[in-house]
């Protein structure tokens, strides 16, 4: 732990370091990761919930409609950080809205945990607008701790975004595992302590980032006071503060919807994580194993639990050094979360090694995504931060042409897999293939995304220019529950191996033509890195 200089905006304690960067950066991780517990846990299980039979307390619905939910949920999910955006910026202030957002979400998972229809679409609205709130503002709070060190923006977005997936990997894992064995609405009630949790923590700690992300009013108190005490001393924003003609703020706003455009293209195929990759998990690979492989598994699957939960906890008593004392109440909803964690794991995990046999859940599969991002961000961030850190378009391109060769992968996985065949028995090395590929691509496209909005755009901004590139996520994702949806179809006229075929060739392309486009794109950047 070291204290940093001025480049960090916030209180003093923001100003301690930790791995590199302000404590409150992992006030932060935390809040992002429990939401995203909430978030990844609940969209692991409605697609298998939805299509299980009666008898196994689903709802038996044909894959079509149930991805057609799917696609309109995450596509709402991403629409509505527009208005979370534009009333945090107008009116809420970016902390109030992280707070009642969270609090939104958490009476949407608690609906969805009970077994009726109308509380599953109460509880999915609730959700929808809950996030609306969130997603977009606490990256503006990002944005405002990094004002004036925008070179450790990139570093820092790829931290945040290891907390994003490290939610994502506890959520899917013990939700997935819960509403598996348990029953569902165990599953979607456990996603919602979490994101109790999360809130709970984000409040009591909010004092360490001084004036970020207050409301407009209190900002404007700052501004006044701030003035009086400096002598007239103008005090905006020092990004907003340097002198930005029309015309260059045009260009830059031109490459945000380029990059947009792509960034489209991108969630329409990774996606399909959520939706036909789960259910080629689920009906199409043998997750039965017996005798050493079993064995193997089982040891596997413990390391690929314990390490990365020791890991965060590593990180978490690394942020209670630095602030326990002056934000105790925080720390103890944050230490008490993490001993239920705990607890849940080595139950789990207890109960697996208890079997002869051992069926991977099919949910299982959606955690390696989650635990390649935590083995590979750190480097990742590092190689942002130095002299072989590519342009913007590059990574774009780089990102679109790995998730491409994912979906490759399984196009030659499942090359002996009968034309109109309902189940298959594929061995699971392909799917562990493509989440690698499909992870470094992600790394290399969606947290520097974030950033190079929060570098292109107005801070004044910001928050309601979040939510615009959610709107482009958010169409991604619809296209992916749409395309996904017409599985069934394109297996039966054509084969599986074909249906990932055209989520290899549309990527591949798209990263191509965008890289070719490097050269126009970074002069319309005009020196923004």
């Amino acid at each position: 732990m070291s204290t940093t200089d001025y480049r960090f905006e916030g209180s003093e304690m923001n100003r301690k370091l930790l791995l590199g960067h302000p404590s409150g950066l992992f006030i932060l991780f935390f809040t992002e990761m429990w939401e995203r517990f909430s978030y990844y846990g609940m969209r692991a299980l409605l697609v298998l919930f939805l299509t299980s039979s009666l008898m196994d307390g689903g709802w038996a619905w044909s894959r079509e409609e149930a991805l057609g939910l799917y696609g309109t949920y995450t596509m709402l999910v991403y629409f509505t950080p527009i208005i979370g955006g534009f009333l945090a910026d107008k009116f809420l202030g970016y902390r109030w809205a992280v707070a009642l957002g969270a609090l939104i979400m958490t009476l949407g998972h608690a609906s969805m945990a009970m077994d009726t229809p109308w509380s599953l679409y109460a509880g999915i609205g609730l959700l929808v607008a809950g996030n609306g709130l969130f997603k977009p503002n606490i990256t503006s709070i990002i944005n405002g701790v990094y004002v004036n060190a925008q070179e450790k923006k990139d570093g820092a977005f790829t931290i945040f975004y290891m907390g994003v997936n490290a939610g994502a990997f506890l959520g899917i894992m013990l939700c997935g595992y819960v509403g598996e064995t348990q029953g569902w609405h165990w599953g979607f009630g456990l996603a919602g302590i979490f994101m109790f949790f999360g809130m709970l923590q984000f409040w009591f700690a909010q004092g360490i980032f001084g004036r970020i992300g207050l409301g407009p009013k209190k900002e404007a108190e700052f501004d006044i006071a701030d003035a009086i005490e400096s002598k007239g001393v103008d005090t905006e924003d020092p990004i907003d503060a340097v002198e930005v003609t029309p015309s260059v703020q045009r260009d830059r706003y031109i490459v945000v919807g380029v990059l947009a455009i792509f960034t489209i293209f991108f969630w329409a195929c990774f996606e399909q994580a959520g939706g036909s990759m789960t259910i080629f998990a689920n009906d199409y690979t043998n997750r039965v194993l017996e005798g050493t492989a079993a064995n193997i598994f089982r040891i596997a699957n413990t390391l690929l639990t314990i390490v990365p939960l020791i890991i965060i906890t590593y990180v978490l008593f690394k942020l209670f050094k630095i602030t326990f004392r002056k934000y105790f109440a925080s720390n103890l909803f944050l230490g008490a979360s993490f001993a239920i964690i705990w607890a849940i794991v080595i139950w789990m995990l207890t109960q697996q090694f208890g079997e002869t046999k051992t069926e991977i859940p099919a949910s299982w599969f959606g955690i390696l995504n989650s635990f390649f991002i935590i083995a590979f961000a750190p480097l990742i961030s590092k190689i942002w931060e130095s002299k072989l850190n590519p342009s913007a378009p590059v990574k774009f391109g780089l990102g679109l042409i790995l998730l491409g060769l994912g979906f490759g992968v399984l196009a030659y996985g499942s090359a002996g897999i009968p034309q109109g065949a309902q189940t298959a028995s594929v061995g699971i090395i392909w799917l562990i293939l493509a989440y690698l590929l499909h992870t470094l691509g992600e790394l290399t496209l969606s947290p520097v995304g974030l950033s190079y909005v929060s570098k292109l755009v107005p801070a004044k901004v910001i928050g309601m220019m979040f939510g615009l590139w959610y709107i482009a996520v958010g169409l991604g994702n619809k296209a992916a529950g749409a395309i996904g949806g017409q599985i069934d179809q394109i297996v039966e006229s054509h084969s599986m191996s074909y249906f990932f075929m055209i989520f290899t060739l549309i990527p591949i392309g798209a990263g191509l033509l965008l890289m070719a486009l490097t050269p126009v794109l970074k002069k319309l950047m005009h020196g923004v890195k």
